[in-house]
């Protein structure tokens, strides 16, 4: 990994660490995975590496679906280190409040074309939130962050993930959360069968009554 210059820690993460570097004249992000010292050494260095390739991975048939994502210039398997483009622009969290309403609705139904692609390629992206989504000069969005993401072409899948955008729109965007997350969803059955959609809203639907029947389980802490 030579040639990286001046790395500056941008972002530390229960898995990985994010720094801002030059590496060959370039302006990169490199994501290095952590050693975990609960875990087996040999065990460790395996799970390391084999979540380095797969992100890899995950990040380059998004782009095959046609989701924009950082350009990869490096894996260095030994390092478990992904050398990515620099995405110069807003992370969409940060961008949502600003936007008029109809400008949000066309942003998010965006988003949702852009989810609906990468579950068409069997790519699960495992961390929807508007903050693993960046918009550049351009206005163009790039999805980030595939470190929980899989492979799957399962309906609940693809369901939880949709559920975790919801989530977090919810979470962050309250103000808007809906009229936001129905733009989503707009924009997501925008590129499936209305058969195909119905399959899945009613899939979104059984997972948040699986998730209510477990908060009403939890016992009561009193005061």
């Amino acid at each position: 990994m030579d040639e990286v210059n001046s790395p500056l820690l941008i972002r530390k993460g229960a898995e990985a660490n994010l720094y801002l570097a030059d590496w060959h004249g370039r302006r990169v992000v490199l994501k290095k995975r952590l050693p975990k010292e609960y875990r087996h050494v040999k065990l460790d260095e395996q799970i390391r590496i084999y979540r380095t390739v797969h992100e890899s991975q995950l990040m380059h048939e998004a782009k095959e679906a046609g989701v924009p994502t950082p350009k990869i210039f490096l894996i260095d398997v030994k390092n478990t280190t992904i050398i990515m483009e620099f995405i110069e622009g807003k992370q969409i969290k940060l961008l949502l409040k600003d936007l008029s309403e109809i400008e949000r609705r066309n942003l998010c139904f965006g988003i949702g074309q852009l989810i609906a692609k990468l579950h068409k390629k069997g790519v699960i992206h495992g961390d929807l939130t508007t903050s693993n989504m960046i918009m550049n000069a351009r206005g163009k969005v790039f999805f980030v962050d595939f470190g929980l993401g899989e492979k799957s072409e399962e309906l609940e899948a693809r369901g939880v993930d949709l559920h975790l955008m919801k989530r977090a729109l919810e979470s962050t965007h309250y103000q808007f959360a809906e009229s936001c997350y129905k733009s989503v969803i707009d924009g997501y059955g925008s590129l499936l069968s209305s058969k195909e959609l119905q399959n899945i809203l009613g899939k979104i639907k059984e997972i948040e009554r699986r998730g209510r029947y477990v908060a009403e389980r939890r016992p009561q802490v009193s005061a």
